[in-house]
């Protein structure tokens, strides 16, 4: 069996006409948060992933087999719930409150500007639903934040891993304290 003990975030530095044409895996955020699995990628090849702990795997990552070939990670749909905030009850800071309240409780989130998601729990809904949040379950992929101390805490662009020595294309307030 082939093995893997390398990952290229969100395939950075590798030509695109090589991502594309790489074999594929999909795998959901339980196999992705792993540093170590076993897989299959879309031509029927089986491999071993040692990365180091505490790695986390994201859709867009390209992992890179001990023969040099390449796998592109897609981010398996899932059963996840999907938060909103009631739009006759309440006003989008709800959405924030109900991401602090997870927060609390140390809960896999994925942020988006109008949404949130987590990983199935009937106690969470029904404490977000008494917040008059909307939560629905649906099947989609799940990329939780990495956290603050991460290398993937950075999540709304697989290119940006690093705001250090590069330009990026966004806008800084004055509150940015980071050099450019």
């Amino acid at each position: 069996m082939l093995t893997c003990s390398k990952l290229i975030a969100g395939g950075q530095g590798l030509a695109a006409a090589l991502v594309k044409r790489a074999a594929t895996v999909e795998l959901d955020w339980d196999v992705r948060q792993k540093s170590r699995f076993d897989a299959t990628d879309s031509t029927g090849r089986a491999f071993g992933v040692f990365l180091p702990r505490g790695t986390l795997v994201r859709g867009g990552d390209v992992l890179v087999l001990e023969d040099g070939s390449l796998v592109r990670v897609q981010a398996a749909p899932q059963e996840v719930l999907r938060i909103t905030a009631c739009t006759q009850h309440g006003s989008p800071f709800d959405l924030t409150r109900a991401a602090y309240h997870l927060g609390n409780r140390h809960v896999p989130i994925e942020l988006k500007p109008d949404h949130l998601k987590i990983e199935p729990d009937h106690v969470l809904a029904d404490m977000l639903r008494a917040m008059h949040m909307t939560v629905v379950t649906v099947h989609e992929a799940f990329e939780p934040e990495g956290g603050a101390y991460s290398s993937h805490g950075h999540t709304h662009n697989a290119q940006h891993a690093s705001h250090e020595g590069h330009e990026h294309g966004h806008v800084h307030g004055p509150g940015c304290s980071h050099e450019h």
